[in-house]
C-alpha cells in the first residue's frame, strides 16, 4: 500500500519524510501484510486454535467496512474463494473486478437503502450456505452504517434515533446498545441462524478492540438487553422525542425474552489489526529518522484536531514528530 501521489507531495525532505513516516503506517495496515499471518492455503489460525479448511466443500467471504475489496483481494490470493460479497463506503472504488464477488457502495457514516439492501443480500447468502462449507468474515471500521436492517420501523425513524443519541452525550457503550436493539443483523444476529461454519477476522478501529463495538458485533454477540436500551433514553431524557414505532420494538423485545441478541458468540472472532499496529510501525520509523515522537488523542471535528496540533507544536521542540490517535466513531 503507498501513497498514489508521493513523488508530487513530496517537494522537500522534511514533507518526503513525513510521507515515508505515513506511507510506514498505510503498510502496516495493509490486508496483504497481514492476513497471511493467520491464514495459509490450508489453514486458518486464530485466537489460539488451528481450523483445517482442507475440510470444506466450499469456502466463501462477506466483507464490509472501509478495508472490505482489501481483505478479500488478500484473501482471494491464499485461498481460492467460490464466491462473495463486498460492502464498502460510496465513493470507494474496488480494487476487485472479479465477477464471483458482488459489490454494494452503502453510505457511510449514515446508512442509506444501498445499506439496507446490502444487509438483506448478505443475510440471504449466510443463511444459504450449507452445513459443510465455511464463511470466512472480513470486517472493518465503518461496518456499522453499511449494513443496515431495521427491525420493523424504517431506515428513517433509526437515523432519526441515531442523531438524538448522537446530540445526547451517550456514550459509544449505550448508542451501540439502542441500535443493536433496533436491528435484525447487528449485535451477531447475521451469524446466529447459520447452518454453515465461519470464522471473522477484523481490523479494529476501536480503542480497546471492543468485539461487540467493531461494526456492531455483527458476528459477535451483545451482553446489553432491550431494558438497557430503554433505559438511556430515559436516562437522557429522549423518549418523548422517539418516534412510538420505535418505542413499541423495544418494548416488545422487553416483553419476549426470544427477541432478544445472542448473548454467546457462535463463531470465532479474531482481531487481526488495529489502530496501534499503526502508530507503532509509524513512531518506529519517525525514531529512526531522529525525531522525538508525541501521540496525542483526538476526539471529534478535525478542525479543532488541527488547532490542537498547532497549540501543542508552538510549545514543542522542532524536530518533532506528532502521530494522532484518533479516537472511535460511533458510526
Amino acid at each position: 500500500m503507498s501513497i498514489q501521489n508521493f513523488e508530487e507531495l513530496a517537494t522537500n525532505d522534511k514533507k518526503r519524510e513525513c510521507l515515508e513516516i505515513l506511507e510506514s503506517g498505510l503498510n502496516a495496515a495493509n490486508p496483504e501484510n497481514i492476513i497471511s499471518k493467520y491464514v495459509t492455503p490450508e489453514k486458518i489460525k486464530i485466537n489460539g486454535k488451528t481450523i483445517d479448511i482442507t475440510k470444506y466443500s466450499n469456502i466463501y467471504s462477506v466483507a464490509f467496512g472501509k478495508a472490505g475489496d482489501s481483505m478479500t483481494r488478500a484473501l482471494n490470493t491464499i485461498i481460492p474463494i467460490k464466491s462473495g460479497i463486498i460492502v464498502i463506503p460510496k465513493g470507494s472504488k474496488s480494487v476487485i473486478k472479479s465477477k464471483k464477488f458482488q459489490i454494494f457502495n452503502s453510505r457511510h457514516p449514515e446508512p442509506d437503502q444501498t445499506s439496507v439492501k446490502a444487509a438483506k443480500e448478505v443475510m440471504k447468502f449466510v443463511q444459504n450456505k450449507k452445513s459443510d462449507e465455511l464463511i470466512i468474515f472480513l470486517v472493518s471500521g465503518g461496518g456499522s452504517s453499511l449494513l443496515a436492517m431495521p427491525n420493523d420501523i424504517t431506515l428513517d425513524d433509526k437515523i432519526f434515533v441515531t442523531k438524538l443519541l448522537l446530540k445526547s452525550g451517550a456514550t459509544i457503550q449505550e448508542f451501540n446498545c439502542v441500535r443493536k436493539h433496533l436491528s435484525k443483523i447487528k449485535g451477531g444476529r447475521l451469524v446466529e441462524n447459520m447452518k454453515c461454519q465461519g470464522v471473522s477476522l477484523i481490523m479494529s478501529d476501536v480503542e480497546g478492540d471492543d468485539l461487540s463495538s467493531i461494526a456492531s458485533g455483527t458476528t459477535y454477540m451483545d451482553n446489553t438487553t432491550f431494558s438497557d436500551a430503554l433505559e438511556i433514553l430515559e436516562k437522557y431524557k429522549l423518549k418523548r422525542k422517539t418516534p412510538i414505532e420505535v418505542l413499541q420494538v423495544l418494548e416488545k423485545g422487553l416483553e419476549n425474552e426470544k427477541l432478544e441478541t445472542p448473548k454467546k458468540y457462535k463463531i470465532e472472532n479474531q482481531v487481526i489489526a488495529n489502530n496501534g499496529d499503526c502508530l507503532k510501525a509509524m513512531e518506529i520509523q519517525a525514531k529512526k529518522k531522529g525525531y522525538k515522537v508525541k501521540t496525542i488523542q483526538v476526539f471529534g471535528d478535525i478542525k479543532e484536531a488541527v488547532k490542537k496540533f498547532l497549540r501543542i507544536f508552538l510549545k514543542s521542540k522542532k524536530h518533532v514528530c506528532f502521530l494522532e490517535e484518533k479516537q472511535l466513531s460511533k458510526f
